[in-house]
């Protein structure tokens, strides 16, 4: 139940949980924090989430409703001004019944664009957050060129819906710092970074030995990588270094965790290499073992590679390395900066460059009393600077400003 006078937000969403995505998680983190500042939620995803289910579903202790598709869903081009005109729709009749005090909607900027007309039909002040360069993501997995039709109408669709926010929130700097490019004034732009849970990830004491038996890694050193396999994360590169190393640390082994477009390239590149005996695949795993394997790995490598699009965006895995008190070894990008401070908080070595990350990394195995100090920072960082109850925390200023100026 809602108490009077307080503060109701209508969240718009692209997908929600029980789907699994980074999306979804921190969406689900937001709207938990969010709860525990005394702010009601009311929650809507757009008609991508929409897999024939209920039009309203319980997950969490939140109720989300559904946008179904129309009938323009099934056409190409089309169907992506029928999820703006089903959310509007929807939104619309959420607005009358719920009566919020701000919209709050989260990338796509499609879901902005349905809000905008919602908000300003009914007065109410919007917050977008821009969450990714949706365009740039397109590029790095080669649904489109830099430059061509459909990156221009991605980015001219996201600069509009910035522009037709009263506030904007982002996920990193480097967004930020894009977002101003825009047009959007720096007063009108807030980082509400990516966290964990720290709770969910504490510091890893000793190895799941079951795990490392059934793996082979019993006495083995472990580099570890979990996450998704797409060509900018840079795992050829990372194979590449690691067919330098190997012949002189046989005790070294590769995990990679989860799968992906680039996955039956890489294994075919680790043969080829004949580094194939060394290098453990073990495809896509359940997210409530994820702790599992993380336990593993003795370092954490991430060699996203030198692009537009990691130049601007942080990710999550690494944080969640750090938060169980893991060495992290880091290409030296925008994206990563942000996270890792080197030989501090992390190492930090030359992006695309496979001959200096098996230099970096022949170091650190040659040096291993410097390891706690470095984990310790890591683990620090996160504990202080990036857990969900810290980076939420400044949403709240943004939504009492826009009430204020909106009176």
């Amino acid at each position: 139940m809602q108490q009077q006078g307080q503060l109701q937000v209508l969240h718009v969403f692209d997908h929600s949980v029980p789907l699994h995505s980074g999306y979804a998680f921190r969406s689900l983190a937001i709207l938990q924090q969010q709860q525990r500042l005394n702010i009601t939620t009311r929650q809507l995803t757009s008609s991508k989430h929409y897999l024939t289910g209920p039009a309203q579903e319980q997950v969490e202790g939140l109720t989300f409703q559904r946008t179904k598709p129309g009938w323009l869903a099934k056409l190409p081009v089309i169907n992506q001004l029928d999820v703006i005109r089903q959310l509007e729709k929807q939104l619309t009749k959420m607005v009358r019944q719920q009566k919020p005090d701000i919209i709050h909607a989260h990338s796509p900027s499609l879901n902005a664009l349905a809000a905008a007309k919602v908000a300003r039909r009914f007065a109410i002040p919007l917050v977008y957050e821009m969450r990714a360069s949706w365009e740039d993501a397109a590029v790095s997995h080669g649904s489109c060129k830099e430059g061509d039709l459909r990156y221009r109408i991605g980015q001219y669709l996201e600069k509009k819906a910035l522009n037709s926010a009263d506030y904007v929130v982002t996920i990193c700097q480097g967004l930020a710092n894009q977002i101003e490019q825009w047009g959007v004034a720096r007063d009108r732009i807030t980082v509400v970074a990516n966290a964990v849970d720290i709770s969910a990830f504490n510091p890893v004491t000793e190895k799941d030995q079951g795990l490392e038996q059934s793996l082979n890694l019993q006495g083995k050193t472990v580099l570890g990588f979990l996450g998704s396999f797409y060509r900018y994360e840079g795992l050829h590169i990372l194979l590449d270094a690691f067919a330098q190393l190997q012949p002189q640390h046989p005790d070294l082994r590769l995990l990679l965790v989860g799968g992906g477009l680039q996955e039956a390239a890489l294994k075919a590149q680790a043969n080829n290499l004949n580094i194939g005996d060394a290098v453990i695949f073990t495809g896509r795993v359940a997210h409530s073992t994820i702790s599992r394997y993380y336990s593993l790995a003795d370092m954490f490598i991430y060699p996203r590679q030198a692009i537009r699009l990691t130049e601007m965006v942080t990710p999550l895995k690494p944080l969640e390395a750090m938060a169980q008190q893991g060495l992290v070894v880091a290409s030296d990008i925008g994206g990563h900066r942000e996270l890792v401070r080197h030989n501090d908080t992390g190492i930090l070595f030359e992006p695309d460059n496979p001959e200096q990350l098996a230099k970096v990394l022949a170091e650190l195995l040659a040096n291993r009393d410097d390891w706690p100090r470095i984990k310790q920072n890591g683990r620090n960082f996160v504990a202080q600077e990036r857990t969900w109850q810290h980076t939420v925390a400044a949403i709240l200023p943004v939504y009492q400003q826009v009430l204020r100026e909106s009176k």
